[in-house]
């Protein structure tokens, strides 16, 4: 079967019902938890604000529209190279400047949801990914790989999704060498459902907030604040998520979503 009968079947089956796309982002508005960085950092992403132009009103009668306060990397999110200092020298390490080919892959959803649930600071290990390569095979070049955790399920609420106290954000991650692992079979991005793509007491690692300092290196991207992977297999979706063509950014707001085929 040669490209064009994938793409006439692909069609088929999107507008058959046959492939299912699963909405994988989060509502973004006032509401929406954003990063808090610690007292030492001058400034923080400021929250959403959204402002009405007008809506079928005396300021436009025909027509409505908001204009924001957004930060780039508010809500479910992507991370561009350029975000972290070990991938400022990509030429394409910025949004506008990416391979957009890379941003639509195959998904392997790591589900680690029970083991989060009982331990907030859970940390998936390079062993871990291996023993679920074991049982649903291999992860390939190319791919995405997320980490389940049903840590969308906070997100109505800022200090559960947080989940912050004296000693820092307690959320599960990878550690560095579960990142190392995955970066070794040349995936193309690493994504979590919590505020980022590190575990919460990531600083203390060797080297620190390793999902940003080891993909960005690689010339790899971040996804994080995903939403709904429990909709998703563990293999056999694909992932879309490409982000604002926004000049020289470092990251932006995405509208995530997997194609999923039914049964």
């Amino acid at each position: 079967m040669g490209a064009a009968d994938v793409m006439k079947d692909l069609g088929r089956m999107l507008a058959s019902g046959g492939i299912e796309v699963v909405d994988c982002t989060g509502v973004l508005g006032p509401n929406t938890p954003i990063l808090q960085l610690p007292p030492d950092f001058a400034k923080n992403t400021p929250r959403v604000e959204i402002h009405k132009i007008s809506e079928y009103d005396k300021d436009g009668p025909f027509f409505a529209w908001n204009w924001m306060v957004l930060g780039e990397h508010s809500g479910t999110h992507f991370d561009a190279p350029h975000h972290w200092i070990t991938g400022k020298d990509y030429p394409e390490g910025y949004t506008d400047k990416l391979d957009v080919q890379r941003l639509i892959a195959p998904v392997n959803v790591i589900d680690c949801s029970a083991q989060s649930q009982k331990d907030a600071n859970f940390l998936l290990t390079a062993d871990g990914i291996k023993e679920w390569e074991a049982k649903h095979g291999a992860i390939n070049a190319g791919e995405w790989v997320v980490m389940r955790t049903d840590w969308d399920k906070r997100a109505d609420d800022e200090a559960k999704f947080l989940n912050a106290d004296d000693k820092g954000p307690h959320s599960p991650g990878p550690t560095p060498d579960a990142i190392e692992y995955l970066l070794s079979k040349k995936i193309v991005g690493w994504g979590t459902q919590c505020i980022g793509t590190d575990a919460g007491q990531a600083g203390g690692m060797t080297p620190p907030f390793p999902a940003h300092n080891l993909l960005h290196r690689d010339n790899c991207f971040g996804l994080a604040s995903l939403a709904n992977l429990d909709k998703l297999p563990a293999k056999g979706a694909i992932l879309i998520a490409a982000p604002l063509k926004i000049e020289n950014g470092t990251g932006s707001p995405i509208r995530a979503l997997a194609l999923v085929p039914k049964g």
